[in-house]
């Protein structure tokens, strides 16, 4: 396969000495995947790693992942390949390309460095890493510069001050209004998602309530964790050639730390242990008897997600999740949307006098 010019000329490659073949893995439906070995002025060899795609979707996804690899390899540079950048092809201007480091797989039962650090070690540091403040805020703010995708669904990433904002309208109402446009609107479903948006998000993640009405500071996450974007290989970039964890196929966000735990239990593959060496580092966001709740809130995107990828397969899940968090918090929503009380409520939960505020009417 002849190396198209425009990858040529990001690379800096001799298309003479540069080889491409199929490569496995893609991370969604829509990408081809090619792996690139040129030979380089030294004799040695250099591999790299490239998707591409046709039409906008392609676009979207290439600019999306750059940008999230881009954030990942700031914050942890051993966490995650490089990427070199994306684009069009010059002989073909409709199909768009990603390049990025070649990952030698290795088994995860591989011997790794004494000194590397697990992936436990490594996704704390990404989650303790604050986002960088975007032109016109003065301080780090949730959202991403670009969409990304999640799987083949691209996501809104506008930016916004508040978590739960963010949450309720980026994530919730925007995967429903995904769901629908595939799916048709089903009543139930969407009176769950708005009561859920409306009601739960508000209580479990508003600034007022968590971390002791301090809220959370918005860090890089991959987005999209689950096992099979996880394992142990070698960068053709690394300076070293150590095995070591790695993730990839990423659909970062600047988002509340937690927010990776939703798909990470959904599919599982990270286990207790995993979780405790990460807790380690990464302390339970306040109040900690919430935790598993929130775990479900953000793991319920992903069930959505999917139900609108993949249909009713999904859906009894989501609705599952939303009946039980509604019935278990939706009390305090009606307090979180009437003006009159929540100061007084706001008040009640910073003092903690209350976790559990009375239920005034409607």
């Amino acid at each position: 396969m002849k190396l198209d010019p425009a990858v040529v000329k990001l690379l800096g490659v001799n298309p003479d000495k540069t080889t491409v073949f199929p490569a496995g893995g893609g991370g969604c439906s829509s990408a081809s995947t090619s792996k690139i070995v040129s030979q380089l002025v030294n004799g040695a060899e250099k591999a790299f790693f490239m998707k591409t795609g046709s039409g906008k979707e392609a676009e979207v996804m290439f600019e999306g992942e750059h940008a999230s690899l881009a954030a990942i390899h700031s914050a942890v540079p051993t966490l995650c390949p490089r990427s070199f950048g994306h684009g069009h092809f010059e002989e073909e201007s409709s199909t768009s390309f990603l390049v990025t480091d070649f990952l030698h797989f290795t088994s995860r039962s591989a011997n790794k460095s004494k000194s590397a650090q697990s992936l436990p070690a490594k996704l704390a540091k990404l989650h303790t890493t604050p986002a960088p403040t975007p032109n016109g805020y003065d301080k780090p703010v949730f959202g991403f510069p670009v969409s990304t995708c999640c799987g083949d669904t691209p996501q809104q990433n506008s930016y916004k001050e508040s978590w739960a904002d963010f949450y309720a309208e980026n994530r919730l109402m925007f995967i429903l209004r995904q769901a629908e446009k595939r799916n048709g609107t089903e009543k139930e479903v969407r009176k769950l998602v708005e009561d859920t948006a409306k009601k739960v998000v508000p209580c479990l993640l508003s600034d007022s309530h968590l971390n002791n009405c301090k809220g959370v500071t918005p860090v890089v996450v991959h987005g999209d964790l689950w096992s099979g974007n996880a394992s142990v290989g070698v960068m053709s970039s690394s300076l070293s050639d150590e095995p070591g964890d790695v993730i990839f196929d990423s659909s970062a966000c600047y988002a509340h730390s937690e927010y990776e735990l939703g798909i990470m239990k959904m599919f599982a593959g990270f286990g207790a242990s995993f979780l405790k060496q990460y807790h380690e580092l990464v302390p339970k966001t306040e109040p900690v008897s919430e935790y598993e709740d929130r775990a479900k809130l953000y793991e319920l995107y992903h069930h959505l997600n999917h139900y609108a990828m993949f249909g009713s397969s999904y859906r009894g899940e989501s609705i599952s999740i939303m009946k039980e968090l509604v019935r278990k918090y939706g009390g305090y929503g009606r307090l979180m949307w009437n003006s009159d009380i929540e100061e007084e409520y706001v008040q009640m939960k910073c003092i903690n006098i209350s976790c559990s505020p009375p239920i005034y009417k409607s």
